[in-house]
């Protein structure tokens, strides 16, 4: 089974992406975030054509996350819950589904600007509630998957510019510490489980050639329960989807790939 994630940075200006990545790729099941359409604008005719059901929990112009399965894997997938409890206010940006036999969940984390802005407040308490909600939602004895847009650098292999970026936004201990909470429930995250120590980034941004120049991130993680890691076979990150095709602009985030037995 092939488990993604992928913050398409708009589901609209992105579709032709995403379609050709579901056809050149086989995933099976995809986290999306940013999608920036509402429930009611969403393609979901599209995915369906393409052998998908799509599960959303949008948001006109901004935010909106999701989980496309894939019909031949669970034809009727479930929402099990959507929104962060007290955290209403910053928009749509957790989905829970169940699918495949496993609990899948979609998060895009708040960027939280810069920790002088109030958002980082908002941001590190949103974090906050997250752990939150796996402690009381997720078992993490059983088959779970929590995948998303993080905006958090887990470790210095996961930035291009440790020691520039101390103490900057993505790389702060308050903004780590509920990521080290996730482990402590029982979450691990993947990439680093089947690669330790390889720097590969999956967000650039789209200013000064960063990502020729190799100036990137790893803010888009896939969590999973310890019955998951023992099935994991590879994560990688499929570059490829970062690049321009034909003149179009992609995601300045790349996805992530999960294969597991």
């Amino acid at each position: 089974m092939r488990i993604v994630t992928w913050n398409v940075n708009s589901m609209a200006a992105r579709l032709d992406f995403v379609l050709d990545f579901l056809q050149t790729r086989s995933p099976d099941i995809v986290c999306v975030q940013e999608l920036k359409l509402p429930d009611e604008g969403f393609p979901h005719l599209a995915f369906e054509q393409a052998g998908f059901r799509a599960l959303t929990y949008g948001q006109a112009q901004w935010n909106g996350v999701g989980v496309l399965v894939r019909k031949s894997v669970d034809p009727e997938p479930l929402i099990v819950s959507t929104g962060l409890p007290g955290h209403e206010p910053m928009g749509s940006r957790l989905i829970t589904v169940k699918a495949a036999g496993l609990s899948v969940t979609s998060a895009y984390v708040p960027n939280g600007k810069t920790v002088a802005h109030p958002d980082y407040k908002a941001k590190v308490a949103w974090l906050g509630g997250l752990a939150d909600f796996v402690e009381k939602n997720l078992d993490p004895n059983g088959h779970t998957i929590l995948a998303g847009d993080f905006n958090v650098v887990p470790g210095d292999l996961d930035t291009w510019d440790p020691v520039g970026h101390v103490g900057a936004i993505f790389h702060t201990d308050a903004e780590r510490g509920p990521l080290e909470r996730l482990r402590a429930l029982g979450l691990q995250d993947l990439f680093r489980e089947k690669n330790p120590d390889l720097q590969s980034f999956s967000w650039w941004d789209y200013r000064a050639g960063a990502f020729h120049k190799k100036q990137g991130l790893r803010i888009d993680l896939v969590y999973g329960s310890k019955s998951v890691v023992s099935r994991v076979r590879e994560v990688s990150i499929d570059r490829d989807f970062r690049k321009k095709r034909e003149g179009r602009i992609p995601s300045d985030h790349a996805p992530v790939i999960v294969d597991i037995d």
